[in-house]
């Protein structure tokens, strides 16, 4: 499956969708990247005069990178055009180390741990442009080709 339908088979979109490209994918893990516009809407009043990225979008940001691109690759062999990923994000726990700015640009990186009966399970963490570490935690999901009814 190539890197450009992944992407396309995210249930997300602008401007909710925290992924801009992959640079590798296999079925041990991913690594991809996301820059934060600084017009995004978030920013607004979070924090008066100082935004910064609130936790819950840098989270959101890894799941989608770390566990749904992930999640859609290893499904890769049940996805045709009469099923579609459905993905459900059911356990995560992050810490996180330094603020994303507006306009920064994150790399995630993450290690499955588990695959087994339709659940995934990550080991993510994102690092700043210098490679420093940003946040680290585990994210699990259950996976599942669904089919699309059509009429």
């Amino acid at each position: 499956m190539e890197i450009s339908e992944i992407i396309k088979l995210l249930p997300y979109q602008k401007p909710f969708l925290f992924v801009d490209d992959i640079e590798t994918i296999s079925d041990e893990g991913v690594t991809g990247h996301y820059t934060f516009k600084k017009e995004e809407s978030f920013y607004e009043g979070h924090f008066k005069n100082n935004p910064i990225t609130p936790g819950v979008i840098l989270t959101e940001c890894m799941a989608q990178i770390g566990l749904v691109c992930l999640g859609i690759y290893m499904l890769k062999d049940e996805i045709n055009e009469n099923q579609n990923p459905q993905i459900a994000l059911t356990s995560y726990q992050m810490d996180f180390y330094l603020p994303v700015l507006p306009g920064e640009k994150v790399t995630v990186v993450s290690e499955k741990k588990v695959f087994r009966f339709n659940k995934l399970k990550c080991e993510v963490k994102m690092l700043n442009i210098k490679g420093d570490l940003v946040a680290r935690g585990q994210i699990s999901g259950m996976l599942k080709a669904l089919k699309i009814h059509r009429n």
